[in-house]
């Protein structure tokens, strides 16, 4: 016990040394910074801002036919409406597939334009493009689907395009035909 007494004595020793110059704090406070506030979420705001000034200041897209339901449908002016049934029954087989999920406005619609272009080199003719239902969008509605069927009924290559069947997205997705190269 003896030695280590004078191990604690030495040690006390050694840092009333190392502190003899240390000068005292004369207020008894301790200063913390508040916490940082709240994340504001300003690309979701900036989206939302985006997507209504859009939709008030833009012209329409595009004229939906609204046919059998709620089912979004378009054809292209001057083709045979048997087009748009034989798409709607699945007579043409889904080639190719984009997902838009995760995506803003933005990198979806450089996605579709680069999707789109991909199709026709490879010749793909009947493609499905996957928006979304907007189950986690504000107020639960889908933001990207309005836009993507009025980006669709832009392109030239589009030659039609409808709501897919339940097996292939449902409300969530679109089956497009495309011009042959």
């Amino acid at each position: 016990m003896g030695r280590r007494a004078t191990l604690d004595d030495d040690a006390r020793h050694a840092f009333r040394a190392a502190v003899a110059d240390a000068v005292p704090l004369t207020t008894d406070r301790v200063h913390h910074e508040p916490p940082p506030p709240p994340a504001i979420p300003r690309q979701r705001s900036l989206d939302e801002h985006a997507a209504l000034h859009e939709s008030l200041h833009q012209p329409a897209l595009l004229d939906l036919h609204l046919e059998g339901g709620d089912e979004a449908a378009w054809l292209r002016p001057g083709l045979a409406r048997n087009i748009l049934r034989d798409l709607r029954r699945g007579r043409w087989v889904v080639q190719a597939a984009l997902d838009l999920h995760g995506m803003n406005r933005e990198e979806a619609r450089q996605h579709i334009a680069i999707f789109l272009g991909e199709c026709l080199a490879h010749g793909h003719r009947c493609i499905r493009v996957v928006h979304g239902k907007g189950l986690r969008s504000p107020g639960r509605e889908p933001v990207l689907k309005k836009l993507v069927l009025g980006w669709l009924a832009q392109k030239s290559e589009v030659l039609a395009f409808c709501q897919a069947r339940a097996a292939e997205g449902g409300a969530g997705a679109v089956i497009v035909l495309l011009k042959a190269r």
